[in-house]
């Protein structure tokens, strides 16, 4: 314990740590962590913390994306013809406060998250299998107490039971997401957190807890406590009492450092183990073939990568004058189909997919992984034409567009340049269509990013999904669907693809989904709802001091977060 003092210490008066030690592992990202609450973790930055402080009820094996296996759950029954779901709960568990894990904490848990089920989180989709609708109490009012109260409660043999109102065949892959993370029931009631009762349900309804005591001191039962935090570090050490294999790791140092060449030098110096890298021309420039460096290669990608269209700007410091005059846009610019077509047409695919990924990476046709069911290489899909482009604009608007101009505000996480290439390129092409055309580029802190998303502010961003369950579901209700999650921060709305969306939500015939999927890709080109990203063949690399689970092509896995207690260190 002296030495994890002294190393905080050195840590927190900002010492650099050269040659950090073999109990040590440490990361470098660009950007902040929004929470460590799992209620309202709905980011990639987030979960990654929160999988390793905090467990599942179940998880996937190794490289799987199709297998569950028992995590904080020892087994399960599905009843009642798929919709009743009894779980068998790991005994002997400690939170890191001491606290002993039982049926009430997993039951609080997941009634905490239909209650709140907030808009910065994830908990919509858990909502929609439990309760029959994303929204939460305040939002909409079919959600009652006695709705969530026998939707998850233990019985009386301290089994944790699901009551579905109607069979969802992702429902057992979506209690793999980090968010659905067990808490502890007396520890979160002490933190003015919900009570867990009936009493106090509506007023916490829809409650932002991104910033919430839980995510300031979380409890978890997971391999790793956190020790203590600040602005731009977090520090990490193996819990004593972990219930399952103990970490070879015994500290985790997490450091914001926004700048990319002092993470690249930290890794190359020894000063950091795992840094959040740049593009793949950048990368392989920069880190590949370096003394010290491990680099793996032709990884599965199941990130969907997208700049988003907003047909609702809600941010009026983000339109200008509001009108087609010039010197803004209206807040509904996006709606008109042949604006968003001119924009698709003016995207340099090959060029991004050179420039950022030196072109190891696939254009496909629809918001969905080329490797999940569902996905269909025959859909359609656009490639740059500023031809097609400016007669798209000449159409847009009855000709105002052409004839007036622009001024176009579009976001990025700050700090990523392939985010910050793909608008630079769409940029100057739309600019270079029609001298009237301005598009202003921004980047934005990923906390305030995914705030001013959520709630539709921004007009236009470059954001990828990762997926939160192994089902095409989970990319084509997001990115398409009315009610999905980016709906909020779009607005999309098409009748026709709600229709087949519902159908193919509601069928366990893979053939009938499939089919109904290629509808929507063919229906989504048509209408040009997204400019759709080159996906890259995935890559990673670490300090050759580092080995273990999920740092190789046999154990890698794109749908969970890195498990630092598979981690040694030499």
């Amino acid at each position: 314990m002296k030495k994890l003092l002294v190393l905080s210490s050195l840590l927190f008066a900002g010492a650099a740590l050269a040659a950090t030690p073999a109990d040590t592992y440490v990361i470098q990202s660009a950007g902040d962590i929004p929470t460590l609450d799992p209620e309202s973790a709905y980011d990639t930055a987030s979960s990654g913390i929160i999988a390793n402080l905090y467990e599942t009820l179940v998880s996937y094996p190794g490289a799987s994306l199709t297998k569950l296996e028992p995590r904080l759950a020892t087994k399960w029954s599905i009843t009642n013809n798929g919709k009743t779901y009894t779980f068998d709960l790991r005994k002997n568990v400690k939170f890191h406060n001491g606290d002993t894990f039982t049926c009430a904490d997993a039951e609080y848990t997941f009634r905490r998250n239909l209650v709140i089920n907030g808009g910065e989180s994830g908990q919509w989709f858990l909502s929609e299998g439990l309760l029959g609708t994303a929204s939460n109490g305040k939002d909409d009012k079919s959600v009652t107490w006695a709705k969530i109260s026998n939707a998850v409660k233990c019985n009386a043999a301290g089994q944790l039971v699901f009551t579905l109102p109607k069979v969802d065949p992702a429902f057992l892959a979506k209690l793999a997401f980090p968010g659905q993370a067990i808490v502890s029931k007396e520890y979160t009631t002490k933190l003015n957190d919900w009570s867990g009762t009936e009493k106090d349900w509506q007023s916490w309804a829809g409650k932002e807890m991104q910033g919430s005591d839980l995510s300031k001191k979380p409890n978890g039962t997971g391999p790793y406590r956190m020790v203590r935090q600040d602005a731009n570090t977090m520090l990490f050490t193996a819990f004593d009492g972990y219930w399952g294999k103990k970490p070879s790791i015994k500290n985790v140092i997490r450091q914001k450092v926004p700048e990319l060449a002092a993470r690249q030098q930290a890794l190359l110096r020894g000063d950091a183990d795992r840094i959040e890298g740049a593009s793949r021309t950048v990368d392989e420039a920069q880190i590949k073939g370096k003394p010290g460096i491990t680099w793996v290669d032709d990884l599965p990608n199941t990130s969907s990568p997208a700049i988003f269209m907003n047909w609702n700007i809600k941010g009026k410091d983000y339109i200008g004058s509001g009108k087609l005059d010039g010197k803004g846009i209206p807040a509904n610019f996006f709606t008109d189909v042949n604006v968003r077509r001119a924009f698709s047409y003016a995207f340099n695919y090959d060029q991004f997919a050179q420039d950022v990924y030196k072109g190891k990476a696939t254009q496909r046709t629809m918001a969905l992984p080329d490797s999940f069911p569902g996905y269909n290489a025959k859909v359609k899909k656009y490639d740059f034409d500023p031809k097609k482009a400016a007669d798209a604009f000449k159409k847009a608007w009855g000709g105002d567009v052409w004839k007036n101009g622009f001024v176009l505000n579009a976001a990025y996480r700050a700090n990523t340049p392939t985010s910050q290439i793909a608008l630079e390129i769409l940029k100057k092409n739309v600019e270079a269509i029609n001298p009237k055309f301005k598009v202003n580029i921004q980047p934005k802190q990923w906390s305030d990013l995914l705030k001013e998303r959520n709630s539709g502010e921004l007009p236009m961003l470059y954001i990828a999904w990762a997926p939160d369950y192994a089902d095409p579901d989970n990319f084509i209700n997001t990115f398409y669907g009315s009610t999905g999650f980016y709906a909020s921060g779009s607005a999309i709305k098409d009748a026709q693809i709600d229709a087949w969306n519902e159908q193919a939500r509601t069928s366990v015939n893979a053939t009938i989904r499939n089919n109904l999927y290629t509808k929507i890709g063919n229906r989504a080109y048509d209408q040009a709802l997204y400019i759709l990203m080159p996906a890259p063949v995935a890559w990673i690399f670490y300090s050759d001091r580092l080995s273990g689970e999920g740092l190789t092509k046999a154990t890698y896995n794109p749908m969970t977060d890195l498990e630092w207690s598979g981690l040694t260190k030499k």
